[in-house]
């Protein structure tokens, strides 16, 4: 598959590296590359074939986690260049001195000390451009391993977890926001449907009103009578998520989505966009993910959520996350209905998202007699 996909070159490979923080990203590492001399000219009538190869090859990963790794690619070639080595083929020493530079903040020039996860991160995306690229790195050579172990008991630190949203700060949020604009309507329906569906914030934005409406297009929305369907794409496949009607239509997802439909006057395409013309008019264009967790933050700072923290402290407990970890939190149902909602394929995923619900619900000091 390398010599038949996008046949980049070893030079490509190893060109030059963005900033020493990795941000900048022009590289394709979305297809696999080889020598440009190892494999020869494909006949024009299989050209078509492998357009349709790249793009599978894009699609068995999502856009954020290639732009990762090609900025973390970049990095390190970038101090692979300044340390007079290659980053290919790829050498186990080589890569355990480049985690352990990260580890101690000498990998670029005015960079700080990486975290735990951001070296394991580092190290997947050095992986996965060596095995793209035909040469596989060898991860469980000591070299590797053991430094990279090392790593994670000197530096490793509890998870720091998002605020979980309850139903009492999503009410107070939707409070702060006007019902009489179109930004108010479109606002309240993402963060109801966040909520309620447990969905990630690229979910949120990826929806359409209907199937293969769009090629961004992440899933699509179907309303009937008892509520809503959401038809999601993940990581492992597709699957289905039930959203029922609300208590009350103030706080009903499926009515505040019906709501922002009617007066954006949307029929086709995506679901949430952007709202042009000093908030009179609906844009054609998508939103970015990145406008969830704006919005989360945003509305939780105005409502007061967590008020006895400083605004400084509060603006990091919050994001997109956090609509997810208030519905397994607050769900009083069976564990593994919050599991199938929020498409986690074990229960102890599921747990971590729950902040509140189980705690101390089995009281082993009393049962063990104490």
């Amino acid at each position: 598959m390398a010599q038949i996909i996008d046949q980049n070159s070893e030079n490509q490979a190893q060109e030059s590296a963005a900033p020493p923080d990795g941000t900048a990203v022009s590289q394709d590492v979305s297809a696999p590359a080889a020598s440009a001399d190892a494999s020869p000219r494909l006949p024009a009538h299989l050209q078509d074939l492998t357009d349709r190869a790249r793009g599978y090859v894009e699609a068995a990963s999502s856009t954020n986690t290639r732009r990762a790794y090609a900025a973390d690619w970049k990095h390190f070639a970038a101090w692979c260049r300044r340390s007079n080595l290659s980053p290919l083929p790829p050498d186990p020493q080589v890569v355990g001195l480049y985690i352990t530079a990260c580890a101690s903040g000498t990998a670029a020039r005015g960079m700080r000390a990486n975290t735990v996860s951001t070296i394991e991160r580092r190290l997947s995306a050095i992986s996965w451009n060596c095995s793209q690229r035909g040469t596989p790195l060898d991860r469980k050579d000591r070299a590797i391993a053991t430094v990279m172990a090392g790593i994670r008991n000197t530096h490793a630190s509890p998870p720091r977890q998002k605020e979980a949203i309850l139903p009492e700060d999503l009410i107070a949020m939707l409070e702060t926001l006007d019902r009489g604009t179109l930004r108010g309507l479109r606002d309240r329906a993402m963060l109801l449907i966040g909520f309620a569906g447990g969905l990630r914030r690229s979910e949120i934005v990826g929806l359409d009103l209907g199937r293969d409406q769009t090629e961004d297009g992440r899933g699509w929305i179907d309303i009937v009578d008892k509520g809503m369907l959401v038809t999601l794409r993940g990581k492992t496949g597709w699957r289905e998520v039930e959203v029922g009607r609300g208590s009350s239509d103030a706080t009903c997802p499926v009515v505040a989505i019906e709501t922002w439909i009617k007066f954006a006057k949307l029929a086709k395409g995506p679901l949430f966009r952007r709202v042009t013309g000093k908030g009179k008019d609906v844009g054609p264009d998508r939103l970015n993910d990145k406008e969830v967790a704006r919005l989360v933050k945003s509305a939780a700072l105005a409502a007061g959520v967590r008020g006895d923290l400083s605004e400084g402290e509060r603006a990091l407990k919050f994001s997109g996350h956090s609509l997810r970890a208030g519905l397994a939190s607050s769900a009083e149902v069976d564990e593994r209905y919050v599991q199938k909602q929020l498409g986690h394929a074990s229960a102890e995923m599921t747990r971590k998202y729950q902040r509140r619900r189980d705690r101390f619900r089995v009281n082993l000091t009393k049962a063990s007699g104490l």
